[in-house]
């Protein structure tokens, strides 16, 4: 679909609505409108009946067709980046994840690159910044009761980061011993299957089905409950559809079994069969779609206290989407394809950071649609417009998305910034996953193009041309052509400038890569004086000096990691990074460490641009 078209569409939403996509939340009567992001995890963007293109898409989403014929889908709507932990920390900031110095999952890593790597990631921190502000902090300061339920993996707790009522339990979706038949009964402890039958419908559950308890929605749900008249901002976090690949609905396996041709009960063993026919992923996917239908039921059929003769529903604002693209394969096994799409999780490409997105509430044209460009890190500064909140404006600059509002409310077919300008592109940066996954790109237009570190070249790609499609597989690589020369240089130079107002920290040299062509940094000594919390290091004279250092503190040796837990005190220091002091002659480093942090290490940035960890040293 090309903008013109969208732009029409956008205008017969308002001519059908009699111009009431104009109004504001507050002008329609609706002061303080309901929040909820519903959030997927891995879910691709062919992995529903929604932006279905090519071969039709087998996994069954009612529910989120009715939540796009109620709102508005974007068709391309982006994450923020090709995994999970940064997407998600980019959520709830609003801020890029190389802005935040979060790039990837491998949080608190200080692990050496293989021998086969040329290249290494930089050090990502074991927690989000805790002095970030946060959509919840920015929401619960203009009167927003707060809640998460189910996965967080931005490090620490919810709890921490202004929810005041957390739940990270993984709901029913947990490892198995035997996927092919341990399903959940009606008298299961845990997991009990519902007496309320549910889609999908076939000549064998001519009544539906029933699906186990699941404790991520139905936290989900009591949180709605006890907000009274309190406004809410619901933060509902599915661990599905990521790895492992199974469910405990065996009636809803059953139904994927038949559609697919497959036996029932599967028999044991990887799933193999190419494309969209694993009939634990589909499983998983209606599952997801059950709880949203479970959700959107609640709203519909729940009065709101704050406004009489409205449901929650005419005052919620949803907003559906993925924290990346689909993951395709596990080993062995084949979870789903997101054909068209090149790639998928753990990849710059369109596979990994295309999400499906889909937004309904107040004043939002039913079935409407907009093609432009559209990042996840839109949903803060929107957010703060649809709910009638403010921030400071100090705040407000740190922010990397724009109010997309207009959009929602039909005011607007393009998205602009404060200035009035039109977004003319979208940015990535994942130096991550191997030498040949490092990569950052930039979206604008009809073209795509990625910065390579491992041959520190490009690639560009057209995606679309005039606005349909073209090459939305990345299979013609432009960027050596003549043509193209100037493109590829203009939009290197915008990627440029982009990576670093984001102080993006970028790929370095590998000290231990086989093949390597200068010396790295040789570690001589490493002390840490408990008395005076003075930590130090010094390198050999032969090697080349340090440019820059960082002390990271650690926890007590072998300790084990608390997960899911509130942590206090120096505890919330594991795993951070500060700048070290490096001595004139480069070539030994010190830091003061805080009171209660037992052990540090260090990470060393020479001058041939290599990264080096030292060990982990306790206290002594």
């Amino acid at each position: 679909m090309n903008r013109i078209l969208t732009t029409i569409i956008v205008l017969l939403g308002l001519l059908s609505a009699g111009f009431a996509a104009e109004e504001t939340p507050a002008t329609k009567g609706v002061s303080k409108p309901n929040v909820i992001i519903f959030y997927v995890d891995d879910l691709g963007w062919q992995d529903l009946e929604l932006n279905d293109l090519d071969d039709p898409c087998p996994y069954e989403t009612p529910n989120v067709k009715r939540l796009a014929a109620s709102g508005m889908n974007f068709t391309q709507g982006y994450a923020p980046a090709p995994t999970c932990s940064p997407s998600r920390a980019g959520i709830i900031t609003g801020q890029h994840p190389a802005k935040l110095g979060l790039t990837h999952v491998h949080l608190g890593s200080m692990q050496n690159g293989a021998k086969s790597q040329r290249l290494v990631a930089p050090y990502l921190e074991s927690h989000l910044d805790l002095d970030a502000l946060t959509l919840a902090d920015a929401l619960k300061r203009n009167g927003y009761r707060t809640g998460h339920s189910g996965k967080w993996h931005v490090g620490l707790t919810a709890s921490n980061y202004g929810f005041e009522v957390v739940d990270q339990d993984r709901g029913v979706h947990r490892g198995m011993e035997d996927r092919t038949k341990d399903f959940a009964t009606a008298d299961d402890k845990r997991y009990p299957l519902s007496e309320e039958k549910y889609p999908p419908f076939s000549d064998k559950f001519p009544d539906g089905i029933s699906y186990p308890y699941d404790q991520v929605t139905e936290s989900a749900l009591s949180f709605m409950k006890e907000s009274g008249e309190q406004p809410f901002f619901l933060n509902l976090c599915h661990w599905m559809v990521h790895w492992p690949v199974l469910t405990r609905n065996g009636e809803l396996l059953e139904y994927y079994c038949d559609k697919l041709g497959q036996p029932f009960p599967p028999e044991p063993g990887d799933m193999t069969l190419p494309g969209q026919q694993n009939p634990y992923f589909a499983a998983m996917v209606t599952t997801v779609d059950w709880s949203l239908g479970r959700v959107v039921d609640f709203l519909e059929r729940t009065d709101d206290p704050r406004h009489p003769g409205k449901k929650l529903i005419d005052t919620t604002y949803i907003f559906f989407t993925s924290d990346n693209g689909g993951a395709e394969v596990r080993g062995p096994e084949i979870i789903s394809d997101n054909y068209p799409l090149k790639k998928g999780k753990k990849y710059a490409e369109e596979g990994g950071i295309r999400v499906p997105l889909v937004v309904a509430g107040p004043g939002i044209p039913a079935g409407s649609e907009f093609d432009g460009l559209v990042n996840q890190l839109d949903f803060f500064p929107t957010l703060l417009d649809l709910t009638n909140s403010s921030i400071d404006a100090e705040e407000r600059e740190e922010l990397s998305g724009l109010d997309i509002s207009p959009v929602l409310h039909g005011r607007s077919a393009s998205i602009v910034d404060a200035a009035g300008q039109e977004r003319d592109h979208l940015f990535w940066h994942f130096p991550h996953n191997g030498d040949a996954s490092m990569k950052s790109a930039i979206r604008s237009g009809d073209f795509k193009l990625y910065k390579r570190y491992a041959t520190n070249d490009y690639e560009l790609y057209r995606l679309y041309k005039d606005g349909d499609r073209h090459d939305l597989e990345e299979r013609f690589d432009l960027a050596k052509k003549p043509e193209f020369r100037s493109l590829v240089e203009r939009l290197a130079a915008q990627l440029d400038r982009s990576l670093q107002a984001n102080r993006a920290e970028l790929p370095y040299l590998n000290p231990y890569y086989a093949y390597r062509a200068d010396d790295a940094v040789s570690i001589e000594g490493l002390r840490f004086d408990a008395s005076s919390r003075k930590a130090s290091l010094t390198a050999r004279k032969s090697g080349p000096a340090i440019e820059r250092a960082y002390v990271v503190f650690q926890g007590a040796p072998g300790a084990a990691k608390v997960k899911h837990r509130a942590v206090e005190g120096p505890a919330l220091l594991f795993g951070m990074r500060e700048a070290a002091r490096v001595a004139p002659d480069g070539y030994s480093v010190s830091a003061l460490v805080p009171e209660g942090v037992p052990a540090v290490g260090f990470i060393l940035i020479d001058t041939n641009g290599y990264q080096t960890y030292s060990d982990i040293e306790a206290g002594r």
